[in-house]
């Protein structure tokens, strides 16, 4: 929907009246996969697919959602936010609400309908842009109300809490970080143990390239999948190094660094996922290099780096997203290309010359649909601004 069916939609729900809209924007990772809760070094930017919220203010302290793509409706008081994590729908939003409650945000009662152009469960973090959305809508209401600050990263911090200790899926920083922090045009090197970034211009247009997004329509929930048993592999690898060695975080040790205490590691998983979570943290600082040195046949190859190492060392790619990779890899034009998000379904991003993208997405579709009985989705991967009230 655009900004105005959106407010149509609202009042034929809602009734008429005032409406107010907020986004927040999907995300890709250019590279540095399943690194961030290691202290990894990441490289994501906000992309023009979005949650948006349309919003007007309720008077009883009641909290209605809805959304335009499915049929769950939700009522809520806002003295009882906590505990909703099993609902079908609405519990993103309610577990933001309820973790921005406890922060000391002046939660009000609210009519909310949410409309999303990111694809749920593609890898693109849906759940980040919803929590964002309704992050930034709630805080300029608390704002307004009573002064609270409108602080992007501290919203960002407590959409991670709302998936870890509300939603039970123990992620890092890095989607809620760029929902909430991107720049249009840039792409964001995330320090995520510092919590601090650096934006980096992505101008691909001047040499003829484009990013294209590759929906394997394989759906993913990770809260189902091994993604919290890849990141109890990590912390147990890096519990058996800090037996020989003091140390934060795993992503703290160099590749040189880590060839001389890896013996440590007590499991072959988890040797796998911490060798390739330390080289996956060079890759990062290696494709930011590229970037800006404008070595886009370098950065490329990285890229494929990065797919194989998801694939054969951490394991969580699956026999979608390596046939769409492969797919990819196969046309003319194609720089680079791997699996992207959580994993195990979802999507994939490819590199390619602009000229050449018709053509690709339809060879890519035909062989992977051949190999895998699912029917690609492409989407442009337009890098936007993050989280932020739509005035019109």
């Amino acid at each position: 929907m655009n900004n105005e069916e959106l407010r149509s939609a609202f009042c034929a729900l809602y009734g008429p009246g005032p409406v107010r809209l907020f986004k927040s924007a999907a995300r890709i990772n250019l590279i540095g996969e399943h690194i961030d809760f290691s202290g990894g070094l990441v490289f994501p930017a906000a992309v023009a697919l979005r949650s948006a919220c349309a919003l007007r203010e309720r008077s009883d302290g009641l909290i209605h959602l809805a959304s335009t793509s499915c049929t769950h409706r939700v009522e809520c008081r806002v003295d009882d936010l906590d505990g909703h994590s099993d609902l079908p729908w609405g519990g993103y939003q309610l577990g933001m609400l309820c973790l921005m409650q406890r922060e000391g945000y002046t939660i009000t009662g609210m009519d909310m309908l949410f409309d999303e152009t990111v694809p749920h469960g593609g890898g693109l973090s849906a759940s980040a842009a919803i929590e964002l959305a309704t992050g930034i809508a709630a805080a300029t209401l608390s704002n307004e109300k009573s002064g609270t600050p409108i602080d992007r990263v501290a919203l960002a911090k407590l959409g991670q809490r709302a998936e870890n200790e509300y939603m039970g899926m123990n992620c890092g920083i890095m989607d809620q970080f760029a929902s909430a922090m991107g720049k249009k045009g840039q792409a964001m090197l995330l320090d995520t143990a510092a919590v601090t970034c650096e934006y980096a211009p992505v101008d691909l247009e001047k040499d003829g390239l484009c990013l294209c997004i590759m929906n394997t329509n394989k759906p993913h929930n990770l809260v189902n999948s091994p993604y919290n048993a890849r990141r109890a592999d990590c912390e147990a690898a890096l519990a058996d190094i800090r037996a020989i060695r003091p140390l934060e975080h795993l992503c703290d040790l160099s590749p040189a660094e880590f060839e001389t205490v890896k013996h440590a590691i007590k499991t072959e998983n988890g040797l796998k996922r911490a060798t390739h979570a330390i080289y996956e943290n060079q890759r990062t600082k290696d494709a930011y290099q590229a970037l800006c040195a404008g070595d886009m046949q370098g950065f490329g190859k990285i890229l494929v780096e990065g797919h194989a190492s998801m694939r054969d060392l951490y394991e969580a790619t699956g026999p979608e997203l390596d046939a769409i990779v492969d797919a990819a890899l196969a046309q003319e034009g194609v720089l680079g290309a791997r699996m992207m998000g959580g994993g195990y379904g979802g999507c994939a991003i490819a590199l390619l010359r602009e000229e050449k993208l018709e053509a690709f997405k339809e060879a890519v579709a035909k062989a992977y649909t051949a190999k895998t009985g699912f029917v690609p989705i492409f989407y442009p991967a337009h890098i936007d601004d993050g989280a932020m009230e739509i005035v019109e």
